[in-house]
């Protein structure tokens, strides 16, 4: 985990009508890979589904559900586990994200905490 504040751009907007909304992030920092996202959903089951894509080739899929103004993101991949919030704020100008990581069973622990603000 980086214990630095690290500053860069996140897009988020809609594609094809709505159908997908991506989430492309550029942080200036060497060691924080650029990436992109998509997020989709299944109409008949009403899940959602994001598939994630970085600079270094790295691509995994994270199950998706919206809680009130929280939305939440996980897998659950052996070795690997994350999960996600992002918050929006009472204003909807200010988004924050806390993640966590485990690569044992059930040893959680801190990863990357991001606080994004829409810029004007």
């Amino acid at each position: 985990m980086i214990a630095a504040t690290l500053h860069g751009r996140t897009t988020i907007e809609w594609h094809d009508g709505g159908a997908f909304l991506s989430i492309r992030t550029e942080i200036d920092a060497p060691e924080v890979p650029s990436g992109i996202s998509y997020v989709g959903s299944d109409d008949q089951e009403g899940t959602f589904t994001m598939l994630y894509f970085d600079q270094r080739g790295v691509s995994r899929r994270y199950e998706v559900a919206m809680d009130g103004g929280v939305m939440h993101w996980w897998r659950d991949a052996p070795g690997f586990r994350q999960r996600y919030s992002l918050t929006v704020s009472a204003d909807g100008d200010t988004l924050h994200g806390r993640g966590e990581l485990a690569r044992d069973e059930d040893a959680w622990g801190p990863d990357l905490e991001l606080t994004y603000t829409r810029a004007k």
